[in-house]
């Protein structure tokens, strides 16, 4: 694929994604929606992001893999269940990671 195929498609699925959005908006029209799916869509970037860290954590070439990913993000799970700094977070993950790489 050449640089300008590839700057076009990055720009149309662009903009896609962008009427997409609007769509949406218009669709909806200033309505309110049932309560129970704003509860509902609140929850779907929270489901999102989880569903990205596990696929990055427990996958390696289309393969299921547990390795010392696994080790740090459940380190820096803990760590930001018990409130710490963004900072400690991404250390004690680091660590851990290290660590477990180092022994294995």
């Amino acid at each position: 694929m050449s640089n300008s195929s590839l700057w076009w498609l990055i720009a149309l699925l662009s903009l896609t994604a962008y009427g997409l959005k609007a769509f949406g908006f218009v669709l909806a029209g200033g309505r309110r929606m049932p309560p129970v799916l704003e509860r509902c869509l609140g929850l779907i970037p929270a489901a999102l992001l989880a569903a990205l860290v596990a696929k990055d954590t427990l996958t390696l070439a289309q393969a299921v893999v547990v390795d010392a990913r696994l080790a740090g993000v459940a380190v820096a799970g803990v760590a930001v269940w018990r409130r710490a700094p963004f900072i400690v977070v991404v250390l004690v993950a680091m660590v851990a990671t290290a660590l477990v790489r180092a022994v294995a």
